[in-house]
């Protein structure tokens, strides 16, 4: 990494003062011209022999230039008809000088140890051989960007120091060279940049070529970036001209970096591309006059004595990852086809007597995730248009585009090349990459294979079907490189035929794609490079004749289609043909007249310059579909007059598919993603993606349900297991990440890189949470120095272990978010160069860890805590040499230690006493060898491959180097083969399998498993639905024969004959009761939780309103005495939280649990809570405001906040324990109820009462047992109702006049809202998946019953979810949707009579009152309807229209709408967002005005000025507010975006007039700026530091600005002349977390200075200095080092290092950490010891004195606070965070207290005693 004095970068030539010639040289002809294009001056280096004509840097050999930019960027332009060299000396890490070359002389790539010989390439229209030479006349200027980095380690694996000198050899003109870390793109500007969002980094200034005004960066420069992004280097320079007639591009360089984005924001699946409407473009006729095209063509050039190895089919595609050989072996009927990836051919033989490997029915294929593999073009649309058709490796999948069901097509033994499904989607052929190129057909609507063939190509890359499916013609390469063309007949195939090669023709023109007519089967057409063809096949004779191009027969064309026709129209025999070329023309061709009827030249939006590289056409009844190379999908009418839509993709488009009825355009790019856009709505549906290269390790979270994989494409991508869909995706520019991991219990996940570093990543803030890098010195705290092989942690959650490549191994606590280094074992796991997972093992009591170590043949157990060595055993003996490849612990017997082994074995070893239980040996089987990993299938985060659900029987899953995953029951350890495609591959799809019943086989014995347990859950399915299973999952392996497998006795689900109901009840159950197997319950709290879902009764279809529904026999009541009847216990599997952000999640805390807290005496208390500075974001509903009564109350943690809208003053009422999800206000608002989530210390959610006017709780209640979703309460305040959570799943029903709980009733699925009918207070509704719910009270005298009705949701709505409801006029319910829809219902008749579009996202909130009706959706919208005429609209029924409604008004707040509140007239509200931001809301203004703000992330730093008129706070979302002190509103805020501000300092009183205050803050990045207060505008910006600022501080005086950064460097700058003087390494090695400086007032403490001032690192060492910064003097006074316990130290509680100068004594400085005891400490600067300690209930995590009296704050993570009286040695106690207190601060006078958790900020008033 570049100096700090070389960031952002550095101009060398300005630097090293090129024109002053005394730290370079020149020779020869070397002189200063003026370049008109640039203009202004450069150097121009000329003459014959460029060893005699050169500029030097440095001046002589001897010298150094010590540039550590990663990156060169040369500015140069190559004088035409020369030839010219470039030589760069470069330095390696450890001191060896590498000599890299450019050149046009150089033919070839050589290099050597000390030596690298690049050619740079000239691309004209010549042979390949002739590329390089001199530069053509139209050379322009260049921007060339050397990786020094990537160059030594492609190259020559060695590892970048610095660049030493720099000689440019004639012929050239050079206007500079720059060093830079930053990968800048010379095309985009900073505006554009900006404006779209684009993750990458424009050019500064100076390094910016001019470019005329409205005119493409690209259409007069070139940008060169080697090595490339390509995942292949290649070893030459590819210079290409666009402008130039006789460029040819051979490797296009892409203007958009691949991998810059370090991390990226969750990733929506859903996504809108934007949509365009640009100018019209013309269309020229055919016969035009002749030009030169504008756009060079592109293809592939392969001369004509190319080895078969070189013979792949040119395409468009990027190239493939380099896998390592294998041997593919099918087995069908009596012959056996057996190749190797070795290029070679090999023949069909005989294999009568070989021996079959069935499948057995252990594992089934559910779902994949990927797409492409050899080619990423070939997708299909079924014949209905419901399902999509596209390969994966070697699997063919089909897609259905509603359900995202998966049905595979399986039997291809390598990756499929080309697919071909014909027009009545009966037939599909396939053929796969490999030599002798296979082809199958397949029985689409069965997927049963009807035939297998090899075709006589060497490599197949296009198919085609004719309509009725009776011929398939194919194109491809044979061994010498040649066009093949090849007709079969396949008419007799479905009967049992054979298909029938009819035709075969050699061809010396090339074929890019191949089509047959649609309407005349005997017609085909063909395009390619410079040529177009039209085909005819008559008998078994296959012609081509070519269509007259005129002037366009230079064109490369790569796609064409056949015009579509209406079955009842006349049409010719062959339609007109479209044809398109690479650089944006379509051809219009007349298949009679053999010739060009017009040409169309496609141009993109708004720019006239070149035309767009069009890759793939699809044509239908009135439009034309284009996939272009610049990622846009543009859809044009068969005039092609204009665009009629323009879809942006993230990479280039491969090919594009319209659906037969034309409403939707299938497209894949090749960064392998997947998705179609449906034309009516605009909207585009990503339907897969995948990693681009190899996945190195993936892990599982089942809690969650998320999948997590690392790849060498240097991405970590988090999946949903349920959908297989995307959510995050996490990019690492530098390295590439090889071990992953999730925390069972945060939101995180842990990933090793191949440098050593461990990072976590958190999925809620989608940032890193903490990252261990390898540090080189000794005595810092190092990790790892090699790549990551596997990363563990423990099943509680305590420890995290790594192990690398060089045999560390690494113990982590994860008891906090910081996961401080405990211990590091080095040399004790097996040194292995290559990563692989399985090699450490945790046991899932987390007390036992294993691990394959010190040596291959050998496995240590150890105790997890301690790390002390428990048990060596020994794999191999002494006959056999056998190594440990993989182990883990046993699912069932946590004792059990699995082993597999190099010998194809796997060892069941005792892990106390080292002993074998069992052992099995597994055989070889064709290409496997060896097993590298080992999964235990039962396992809650599961390392390996594949993963069981509860009840499944226990097994292991070893996944092999091939292709056969083998399926092992822990019970009889039997084996089991699947053949499988390949589990690693070249664009890494992911194969998720699912176990099958408790089936496996031995031999001829048959087992039939049970479970083990009767609380286990049974699947409720038939056995003849198993075995269609079973039978469609072995009929698609190969076509192999089956074998018979007994199947289980049916389980029956029917209730308990001789079971009888108690006295009282009615006797009924339902069907859904007795689901699973289950257990009595005889406890009344248990029955209260669980009794079951209710029945929902039918309406009956005679009668409408109540009475049919309350008329119902078979209703399900449950009554108000459930301690008289007993039920079954349902255990059902926790929910994934519902997509929809209605539902509460609590935000993840690193507390401690409080212990009991001694409140102080009344009236002695130090302290008063006098305002709350936020409002909770997270909650949902959880602000209530009564406008006429003046009540406004809302959240904030654990606090109800009451507040005077009027005057600002707070009430603060607390007694909650946990974070508060939601609030509601009684009818005649003397109650207010508030519900907080469960915490670890309570079984179940606190609902808590309030009396309003008495300001108190009146009374507790609880029954929920995660968190609740909604409150409500009856329209006489007669009941409350309270929903659960999507966890709790449990609707209750209280009685206010006694507190009790009247009826409790289990929810079949998530419920995302309630509300009680205002007009009748017997029934209220609940919203949720596709229905509504209708609950009706019965009372019958003391005892209440439910009665349920669930209506569905209107057809319209699709599969919308209903998230919101509320009532408006009488008998009405308008409900939104998660579709942005809002339906209105007449709850009278129980239907809906109107739908109507509302928003674009889903409406969490909805409002009503009279004629107007608010909508607030997670799109931050507010919304304003006129509803006056709906209540008439109900008695239309169905012709009902949405157009009587109408929006009003619109406002766009800063966060989706999670809670509101108006008055009666919805002219004036209350409106929360989840920002954390409360809005006053004027609709007769139309404005919103910021009531309450706060931060929604983490605060850092508040410091306040000296005259105490404002404070200042900093968050990790980078911004810096500044808040008026008395009132707490917010002043004015300075964002940054992008990075996390955290520290902060106000300047000194002394610094200069008071209106000049200063404010400067630290950033993440290394930057620190300085904002003034009166300005509001920055007025610095300077980078000391290379890493994060921890903190930072003013000096007295105010001119000096101390910062100390996550390394330990501490940075002296003046910010007037914006330099740092001086960088202090005393504390290098650990993060600086305290900087405080004052005035030095006493003479005796030996030192001069003008300022005291101290530095506090995490390591527990503390220096205090003493400075006169005016005469740069600083010296060193004091300086303490605290040990750290080893008790301490294995806990892994590692609070903060703290210190500060006492404010009554500067000689004194008070000390808090991690000690041996839990303390402060008082120590003098006099005395030079500690003259005071006073004891502390824990450890503290922030403290603060005070100014005005002998009085410390203390916060600690209990989330409590202490004050501490020094005086007196008394203390108090006050709660009221929902967090750690991470932050105290007192006012400079000492009369307020800022304490903050998280973003929660406390302000205490500070009461005198």
């Amino acid at each position: 990494m570049a100096e700090a004095w070389q960031h952002p970068f550095l101009n060398v030539f300005r630097y090293f003062r090129v024109n002053e010639w005394k730290r370079s040289s020149k020779e020869g002809d070397v002189a200063v011209v003026m370049d008109k294009t640039l203009k202004g001056s450069v150097y121009l280096i000329r003459g014959s022999v460029s060893a005699n004509n050169y500029l030097q840097l440095p001046r002589t050999s001897t010298q150094s230039l010590g540039l550590t930019g990663r990156y060169l960027y040369v500015l140069f332009r190559p004088l035409p008809a020369k030839r010219f060299v470039i030589h760069l000396d470069v330095t390696t890490q450890d001191s060896q000088v590498i000599r890299v070359s450019f050149s046009n002389f150089f033919k070839e790539f050589k290099s050597s140890a000390t030596w690298l010989q690049f050619p740079f390439v000239f691309e004209t229209r010549t042979p390949r051989r002739v590329l390089a030479g001199m530069a053509p006349p139209g050379a322009c200027w260049t921007f060339l960007q050397l990786d020094l980095h990537d160059i030594l380690l492609i190259y020559l694996s060695r590892c970048y120091g610095h660049l030493k000198s720099v000689k440019l050899c004639a012929n050239l003109l050079v206007k500079n060279l720059y060093t830079s870390d930053l990968n800048f793109d010379p095309g985009i500007t900073v505006s554009k940049a900006q404006g779209a969002k684009l993750p990458i980094i424009p050019v500064p200034r100076e390094m910016a070529f001019p470019v005329p005004k409205g005119e493409s960066w690209h259409d007069h420069y070139i940008h060169i970036r080697f090595p490339s992004d390509s995942p292949q280097a290649t070893s030459e320079l590819v210079w290409t001209n666009s402008s130039s007639p006789a460029a040819v591009i051979l490797e296009s360089v892409p203007q958009l970096p691949a991998h810059q984005v370090t991390l990226s924001k969750p990733l929506q699946y859903r996504m809108s591309p934007a949509i365009q409407m640009p100018r019209p473009q013309t269309s020229c006729p055919a016969l035009s006059a002749p030009r030169v095209l504008s756009e060079a063509s592109q293809s592939c050039q392969h001369s004509e004595g190319s080895c078969p190895a070189d013979l792949s089919v040119c395409s468009r595609d990027s190239s493939a990852w380099v896998e390592a050989s294998a041997v593919h072996t099918v087995v069908r009927d009596s012959q056996r086809l057996t190749h190797k990836s070795t290029g070679m051919p090999v023949a069909l033989e005989d294999t009568g007597s070989h021996k079959h490997f069935l499948p057995d029915p252990v594992l089934r294929l559910k779902r994949i995730i990927g797409f492409g593999g050899h080619s990423t073009k070939w997708a299909l649309w079924t014949k209905d248009g419901a399902a999509v058709v596209y390969p994966c490796h070697a699997v063919i999948v089909v897609l259905h585009i509603s359900t995202g069901e998966q049905r595979f097509f399986l039997g291809h033994t390598d990756k499929v090349s080309a697919l071909a499904l014909d027009r009545n989607s009966l037939l599909l052929a396939s053929a796969q990459v490999q030599p002798p190129s296979v082809v199958r057909l397949w029985d689409f609507p069965s997927g049963r294979c009807l035939s297998l063939f090899r075709s006589p190509m060497y490599a197949v890359c296009s198919l085609s079907f004719s309509s009725s499916g009776a011929l398939l013609c194919g194109v491809g390469r044979d061994h010498q490189g040649r066009t093949v063309v090849v007709a079969w007949g396949t008419e007799q195939v479905s009967l049992g035929g054979e298909v029938v090669a009819l035709s075969k023709v050699h061809a010396d023109f090339d074929v890019q794609t191949f089509r047959v007519s649609l309407l005349d089967e005997t017609r085909m057409a063909s395009c390619g490079q410079g040529s177009i063809r039209l085909w005819r096949l008559r008998g078994r004779t296959l012609r081509s004749c070519p269509v007259d191009l005129g002037e366009h027969c230079g064109l490369e064309f790569s796609d064409l289609a056949f015009a579509q026709a209406l079955d009842s129209c006349q049409v010719p025999s062959i339609p007109t043909l479209y044809v398109c070329s690479r650089n944006g023309h379509i051809l219009e061709v007349d298949p009679q007249r053999m010739a060009v009827r017009c040409t169309h030249h496609l141009l993109p939006t708004g720019d006239p310059g070149p035309g767009i590289t069009i890759n793939s056409l699809s044509v239908s009844l009135t439009a034309c579909a284009v996939g272009c190379e610049d990622g846009y999908l543009r859809l044009w009418p068969l005039d092609f007059s204009s665009v009629l839509l323009e879809a942006e993709h993230e990479g280039p488009i491969s090919s594009v598919c319209i659906s037969p009825n034309g409403l939707c355009v299938l497209s894949t790019t090749s960064s392998s993603h997947l998705g179609f856009l449906d034309i009516p709505s605009r909207e585009y549906t990503v339907l897969a993606c995948s990693h681009m290269a190899p996945v190195l390790a993936l892990s599982t979270e089942q809690s969650r349900g998320q999948l997590a994989t690392v790849s060498m494409d240097h991405t970590v991508r988090i999946w949903d297991l349920a959908t297989l869909r995307q959510l995050y995706d996490f990019t690492s520019c530098d390295e590439a990440p090889c071990a992953i991991t999730f925390h069972p219990t945060w939101p995180a996940v842990f990933c090793g890189f191949r440098r050593g570093a461990i990072r976590a990543f958190s999925l809620e803030s989608t940032g890193v949470l903490v990252e261990h890098t390898c540090v080189p010195q000794p005595k810092g705290p190092w990790c790892h120095q090699g790549a990551i092989i596997d990363l563990l942690v423990t099943p509680d959650g305590n420890f995290l272990f790594s192990s690398c490549c060089q045999g560390s191994l690494v113990q982590y606590s994860c008891s906090n978010s910081q996961c401080h280094v405990l211990r590091v074992a080095a040399n004790v796991v097996f040194q292995d160069a290559q990563p692989h997972p399985n090699t450490l093992a945790v046991s899932r009591d987390s007390r036992l860890l294993a691990f394959v170590g010190p040596s291959k043949c050998t496995v240590t157990v150890m105790d997890s805590a301690s790390l002390n060595e428990l048990l060596r055993v020994s794999i191999g003996t002494l006959d056999s040499l056998d190594s440990a490849v993989a182990i883990c612990f046993g699912p069932t017997s946590p004792g059990h230690l699995l082993v597999s082994t190099s010998s194809n074995k796997v060892m069941v070893l005792d892990a106390v006493s080292g002993r074998t239980v069992r052992e099995v040996s597994l055989g070889t089987v064709g290409h496997w060898h060896v097993l590298p990993s080992l999964c235990s299938c039962s396992s809650s985060s599961c390392g390996g491959c594949s993963y069981t659900e509860e009840g499944r029987p226990a097994g292991y899953l070893l996944p092999t180097t091939g292709c056969i995953p083998r399926m092992f029951c822990c019970s009889c350890l039997v084996s089991a083969l699947w053949l499988a495609p390949p589990l690693l591959s070249t664009r890494m799809p992911l194969f998720c399998w699912r176990p099958l019943t408790g089936l496996l086989r031995s031999g001829n014995t048959q087992h039939s498993l049970t479970p083990a347990a009767s609380n286990q859950s049974i699947p409720r399915a038939s056995p003849a639905h198993d075995a269609g299973q079973l039978e469609d999952v072995t009929s698609q392996a190969r076509g192999l024969p089956l074998q018979q497998i007994s199947m289980p006795s049916h389980i029956s689900t029917q209730p308990d004959p001789h079971f009888r109901p108690p006295e009282g009840t009615d006797g009924t159950f339902s069907a859904s009761e007795e689901e699973g197997c289950c257990g009595e319950i005889h406890s009344p709290t248990e029955l209260l939780k669980s009794p079951g879902p209710p029945v929902f009764v039918e309406k009956e279809p005679s009668g409408a309103g109540d009475k049919a529904w309350g008329a119902a026999s078979s209703s399900w009541q449950y009554h108000g005495h459930p301690s008289t009847w007993s039920t079954r216990e349902i255990k059902a599997q926790i929910p994934t939280r519902p997509d929809s952000y209605k539902h509460f999640t609590a935000r993840y805390k690193a507390f401690m649990q409080a212990k009991n807290i001694s409140c102080p005496p009344a009236g002695g208390e130090q302290l008063r809570l006098k305002t709350v500075v936020g409002y909770s974001g997270n909650g949902r509903a959880n602000m209530v405001w009564r406008p006429d009564t003046g009540f406004f109350a809302y959240t904030c943690g654990r606090l109800v906040v009451v507040e005077d809208l009027h005057s600002g003053a707070q009430q603060h009422w607390l007694g909650h324990p946990e974070e508060i999800s939601t609030l509601a206000l009684s009818h005649n608002a003397q109650v207010l109820a508030s519900a907080s989530c469960c915490g670890s210390d309570a079984a179940l959610c606190q609902i808590r009462l309030w009396d309003v006017p008495g300001c108190l709780c009146q009374q507790l209640i609880s029954h929920h047992d995660s968190a609740v979703q909604a409150l409500a309460f009856s329209p006489d305040d007669t009941f409350l109702v309270t929903l659960g959570d999507y966890r709790d799943l449990t609707l209750a029903l209280w009685s206010m006049a006694t507190y009790e709980l009247v009826s409790a009733n289990r929810l079949p699925e998530p419920m995302h809202g309630v509300a009680f009918n205002p007009w009748d207070a017997g029934e209220l509704i609940c919203v949720g998946p596709g229905a509504i719910t209708f609950w009706f009270l019965q009372q019958h005298g003391a005892d209440i019953s439910l009665q349920v009705h669930q209506e569905p949701v209107p057809e319209e709505m699709g599969l919308a979810e209903l998230t919101s409801l509320c009532y408006g006029a009488a008998r009405l319910l308008y409900c939104g949707s998660s579709t942005g829809q809002v339906c209105v219902w007449d709850t009278g008749a129980g239907r809906c009579f109107l739908v109507w579009e509302a928003d674009d996202g889903e409406i969490g909130l909805l409002v009503c009152s009279g004629s107007r009706l608010v909508s607030g959706s997670n799109t931050r919208r507010l919304r304003l309807w006129a509803v006056g005429a709906v209540p008439e609209l109900q008695y239309k029924g169905s012709s009902a229209r949405s157009t009587s409604v109408f929006m009003e008004r619109e406002l766009t707040l800063d966060g989706a709408i999670v809670s509101a509140s108006f008055d009666s007239g919805m002219d004036m509200g209350v409106v929360g967002t989840t920002a954390g931001t409360l809005w006053y809301i004027s609709w007769t203004e139309g404005t919103s005005t910021r009531l309450i703000s706060g931060h929604r992330s983490k605060v850092n730093e508040v410091v306040f000025s000296p005259d105490e008129s404002y404070c200042a706070t900093c968050g990790e979302d980078g911004s810096v507010r500044v808040w008026s002190l008395a009132s707490m509103e917010l002043v004015v805020q300075f964002q940054v975006l992008n990075q996390s501000c955290l520290c902060l300092a106000w300047s000194p009183p002394s610094c200069g007039h008071p209106e000049q205050q200063q404010v400067v803050a630290g950033y993440s990045d290394g930057t620190l700026r300085v904002f003034s207060i009166s300005r509001t505008a920055m007025e610095l910006k300077m980078h000391p530091h290379r890493s994060a600022l921890t903190a930072i501080a003013f000096s007295t005086d105010g001119q000096t600005i101390l910062s100390g950064d996550k390394d330990g460097l501490v940075a002296v700058s003046r910010p007037r002349v914006g330099m740092t003087f001086r960088v202090l390494r005393d504390h290098q090695g650990a993060p600086i977390s305290v900087i405080q400086s004052t005035y030095k007032e006493y003479v005796d403490l030996g030192v001069e200075g003008e300022d005291l001032w101290l530095a506090v690192s995490e390591d527990q060492r503390v220096s205090v200095w003493a400075s006169n910064w005016p005469e740069n003097h600083c010296k060193l006074l004091d300086w303490l080092s605290f040990p750290v316990p080893a008790a301490l130290e294995t806990s892994g509680l590692l609070p903060p290092s703290l210190a500060t100068f006492c404010p009554w004594d500067l000689a004194l400085l008070v000390y808090v950490g991690f000690g041996t005891h839990e303390e402060v400490a008082f120590y003098s600067l006099r005395q030079k010891q500690v003259v005071e300690k006073i004891m502390l209930p824990s450890c503290a995590m922030s403290l603060s004195l005070s100014p005005g009296a002998h009085l410390m704050a203390v916060g600690f993570s209990e989330c409590t606070l202490s004050m501490v009286d020094c005086t007196l040695g008394t203390t108090q106690e006050f709660a009221g965070h929902d967090d750690v207190v991470h932050l105290c601060r007192f006012t400079p006078s000492g009369r307020l207290l800022f304490t903050v958790a998280h973003s929660e900020i406390l302000v205490w008033e500070v009461l005198s005693p």
